[in-house]
């Protein structure tokens, strides 16, 4: 009798795996990233494949996750909604079921995050999620990697989010719960985040509509784009309401003197930061755009074979 295959582990979302998984993780990606460097081959996937779904584009994404499995030793292929039928013709639920019985871990990057959701449940093999409106986790690994490589382990540690209460901001909400740091929001009224994120995480988390009161000994600040894809239209509100929420040279001097910065990119210079923030020395925001690289290259490999 065949043994029953024990159900897959997704990452939709950073509280998919506990706080020791995601320090291991890390911890992983760091010594993967220091093999590569090295010129030391690890191709722990040979003859595994990623399916990655594309419905919103993406550099960083798509760059990171074909290098890795390349590097991997597997191969990813891309797909985009020219490709596939996901929810044209076919139900989503369908589609998931057939790719997943052909590969053997599927990322995909989409808009609402209950399609995500839709996907995991009909997969039987690993669903990544690899940017929603709701959630950005695999960012998190990325910034997370690039603070303990300069810093150490974060907890205890205090973060500053300046900005839009958006999926990044909710993925930050949820480190901070996984991995036990304090973070402060500075959000205009009107652009919180959302209220079932937040809540879980009241003991780590204060809001404020204040961006000075949010950096003020910080160690860490962050932000991202006013206006993120699909929210063109709204720029002009976008850029009136978060006037006051710049990360500049002057918000950077409340915080911590050897606090870092952070950026999800793209950025757009002297809105949401100031060129001299972002080309600053207290910038790591390269560092951090490479991680993305190591860090999934770890969480693929967690997910795929269930260890190191």
């Amino acid at each position: 009798m065949q043994a029953q295959q024990s159900p897959a582990r997704h990452f939709l979302s950073l509280l998919d795996l506990s706080g020791d998984e995601l320090r291991t993780v890390i911890l992983h990606a760091i010594e993967v990233k220091e093999k590569l460097k090295s010129g030391i081959r690890h191709t722990p996937l040979s003859g595994k494949v990623m399916a990655m779904i594309f419905e919103k584009s993406s550099t960083r994404t798509r760059v990171s996750f074909e290098t890795g499995m390349s590097q991997l030793g597997g191969h990813a292929m891309f797909l985009s909604p020219r490709d596939i039928q996901l929810g044209r013709g076919e139900p989503i639920e369908d589609s998931a079921r057939v790719i997943s019985s052909m590969v053997d871990i599927i990322m995909i990057r989409t808009f609402g995050h209950e399609r995500l959701q839709t996907v995991a449940d009909a997969s039987t093999v690993p669903v990544i999620n690899g940017l929603t409106d709701k959630l950005h986790p695999c960012q998190l690994l990325a910034d997370m990697q690039t603070w303990f490589e300069l810093r150490g382990d974060i907890q205890g540690a205090t973060v500053a989010w300046i900005g839009d209460g958006n999926n990044m901001c909710h993925s930050y909400i949820n480190a901070a719960r996984q991995l036990g740091f304090h973070l402060k929001i500075a959000c205009p009224a009107g652009y919180e985040p959302d209220a079932d994120v937040v809540e879980p995480a009241r003991d780590q988390v204060k809001i404020y509509n204040d961006a000075s009161a949010a950096a003020k000994q910080a160690d860490l600040v962050v932000t991202d784009v006013w206006a993120s894809m699909g929210q063109e239209e709204e720029q002009q509100q976008r850029e009136q309401a978060f006037a006051n929420f710049q990360v500049n040279s002057s918000l950077m001097q409340l915080a911590n003197q050897d606090a870092l910065f952070m950026h999800c990119l793209p950025a757009h210079r002297d809105e949401e930061v100031s060129a001299s923030v972002i080309d600053g020395k207290q910038s790591v925001v390269w560092q951090e755009a490479e991680n993305r690289l190591h860090a999934q290259k770890s969480l693929v490999e967690f997910l795929v074979n269930g260890s190191f």
